[in-house]
């Protein structure tokens, strides 16, 4: 099998050129940079104005198409900004390009969410239930099974106990999730929605202040558990913004205590293999998003739980 090729500053610069041509524009072309932070060589700054994502391998080219569809497809729903792609095709045989419009803003790893942008945040996960999930599987969305809380419980205690060798964590918080508890919190029947299933704080995109104005990065969308996009925001915004901004979408005590243990157990399991060296994700940010998983929230309290509605 071929290897792909890897993308260089010349090849952005020569694909940059051949698309402002072909609109019409003669000079030389904006600056070109790679994105510092994740992206890697496949993600370009471009100007002031745009971002170029090319994609690596097929895999990822494939899902670069699907999301462009699905954009268009969401856009209409939320209330956020989307990105629009102004040109894209095919860097190599095979290999997609996206030209984004830049959304502008920074991050929320870079400004905190206000009570307004919770309002945000709220419209968001109100619009993703709103996509019509059979238009999204015609796009090719995969439909994925909820994770059990109960194995994942499991994970996360001798991680939680690695931990605690570390000074990092108490592991007594984690007995707060009993055996009978996380099967309390399974995933109910029917109640799979289009979900991100990617909004940490680099995806989205926070003005000075506080208000949420765009969400990036749609290749890992999928049809399944709600429960998955609060336990994001949770790791990005912290537990409490993330429970107030899904109440107010709608969402019942059973999604957002099953997001918020979620987005618990995970940040215990991924920072103890980052201690372990089995994860390369800068250690700083998984203690960050381990405080804001596990910020306390007067929801724990709650102890019958409704349906969903």
């Amino acid at each position: 099998m071929t290897q792909a090729p890897t993308p260089t500053a010349d090849t952005v610069r020569r694909l940059v050129r051949t698309l402002l041509k072909e609109a019409g524009d003669d000079t030389a072309g904006p600056e070109v940079r790679p994105v510092a932070e994740g992206g890697g060589p496949c993600t370009w700054w471009v100007g002031t104005r745009h971002v170029l994502r090319l994609a690596p391998d097929r895999e990822a080219a494939a899902r670069q198409r699907r999301e462009l569809r699905l954009r268009d497809l969401v856009r209409p729903h939320v209330p956020v900004a989307v990105p629009t792609s102004i040109a894209h095709g095919e860097w190599s045989p095979g290999l997609t390009y996206t030209l984004d419009t830049l959304v502008p803003g920074d991050t929320a790893e870079e400004h905190d969410v206000s009570a307004i942008g919770e309002a945000d945040l709220a419209g968001f996960l109100t619009g993703l239930r709103a996509v019509p999930a059979r238009q999204a599987e015609t796009l090719g969305v995969p439909r994925t099974a909820p994770r059990s809380l109960e194995a994942l419980r499991r994970m996360a205690v001798p991680a939680a106990r690695t931990l605690a060798t570390a000074e990092e964590f108490d592991p007594g918080r984690l007995a707060q999730l009993t055996p009978p508890g996380a099967a309390q919190l399974a995933a109910q029947a029917g109640t799979a929605v289009l979900v991100h299933h990617a909004l940490a704080g680099e995806h989205l995109v926070v003005s000075g202040d506080g208000r949420v104005r765009g969400v990036l990065d749609w290749t890992g969308a999928v049809l399944g558990d709600p429960a998955e996009d609060i336990a994001g925001l949770a790791l990005a915004v912290g537990s409490g913004a993330a429970v107030r901004a899904a109440t107010l979408a709608g969402y019942g005590a059973r999604p957002c205590l099953r997001g918020l243990w979620l987005a618990r157990c995970d940040t215990v399991i991924r920072l103890a293999e980052r201690l372990e060296g089995r994860d390369d994700t800068p250690l700083e940010l998984l203690q960050t998003q381990l405080q804001r998983a596990w910020e306390a929230i007067l929801l724990e309290r709650v102890t019958e739980l409704r349906e969903d509605g």
